[in-house]
C-alpha cells in the first residue's frame, strides 16, 4: 500500500474524519457515503473497500457529519448537506498529489446513495461512475435529472419497497443506469454470500467505467 491512514478533511466550517487507502498503481479513487446510523467504520463498507483495494482502487471512507452534527437527527437526512460534504472531499482529493490525477467514483449505501447521486449531479465535480447499495436514490430528488455518470443500483431481491424506489430513480437518471438485483438479499445484505456479490458487482462496474478514464 502507498497510503493507509486516518485523515481529516476540511468541509465548509467543519473538519470531517476519514480513512484513505491507496494501493500501488491505483486506477481510480472511490469515495464512500454511508447510510444513517453508520460511519467510516461500517463493516459492510470496509469489506467492499477491501475488495476494491485489491482490484487496484484507492478508497476514502469518511464520516459525512461531525459527532456534534450527528446528534441532530435532521442532519442525518439532510441530503443537501451530505452531498456538499462529498463534493468537498472530492475537491480535496483533486489537491492531493497521490489522487489528483485519478478518476473518481462514488459508492453510496442507504441514505448515502441519495447524497452520492446528488453530489454526482453537482457541476463542481467530475464523477466517472456511481454505485448504490440498498440505496435511496429517490432522496436525491430533482438532482437525478443531472446525473451524467454511469450508475449501478444494487438492491436485494427481498427489499421490495427499496427496489421499487430504485426502478423509479432509474427512469429519472439520463446517464446509463442499471438495476442489479441480488436474489434472496434483504436491505442490509446480511445473508451468506450476498455482500460478496455486491462487492463483485461494484468492482466490475468501477473497473469498466473508471478504467476507461484512467
Amino acid at each position: 500500500m502507498l497510503r493507509d491512514e486516518e485523515i481529516q478533511v476540511v468541509a465548509g466550517a467543519v473538519s470531517v474524519a476519514g480513512h484513505l487507502t491507496i494501493p500501488e498503481h491505483p486506477q481510480g479513487v472511490i469515495v464512500f457515503a454511508h447510510g444513517s446510523g453508520s460511519s467510516r467504520h461500517s463493516p459492510r463498507n470496509r469489506f467492499v473497500a477491501e475488495v476494491l483495494n485489491k482490484a487496484g482502487f484507492a478508497t476514502v471512507l469518511f464520516d459525512l457529519l461531525t459527532p456534534e452534527e450527528e446528534r441532530d437527527r435532521a442532519n442525518v437526512f439532510d441530503i443537501g448537506l451530505l452531498a456538499r460534504r462529498l463534493v468537498d472531499v472530492t475537491t480535496w482529493l483533486a489537491t492531493q498529489p497521490d489522487t489528483a490525477s485519478l478518476p473518481v467514483g462514488y459508492f453510496g449505501a442507504s441514505t448515502g446513495a441519495g447524497a452520492a447521486l446528488a453530489a454526482a449531479a453537482h457541476p463542481e465535480v467530475k464523477v466517472a461512475a456511481v454505485v448504490s447499495r440498498g440505496g435511496r436514490p429517490d432522496l436525491a430528488g430533482a438532482s437525478l435529472r443531472n446525473v451524467h455518470a454511469p450508475t449501478l443500483l444494487i438492491v436485494g431481491g427481498r427489499d421490495e419497497m427499496v427496489l421499487r424506489l430504485n426502478r423509479q430513480a432509474q427512469a429519472a437518471i439520463p446517464a446509463r443506469c442499471e438495476v442489479a438485483v441480488v436474489p434472496g438479499a434483504t436491505h442490509l445484505f446480511e445473508e451468506p454470500g450476498t455482500l460478496e456479490e455486491v462487492a463483485v458487482l461494484a468492482r466490475d462496474w468501477f473497473t469498466d467505467h473508471l478504467g476507461a478514464h484512467a
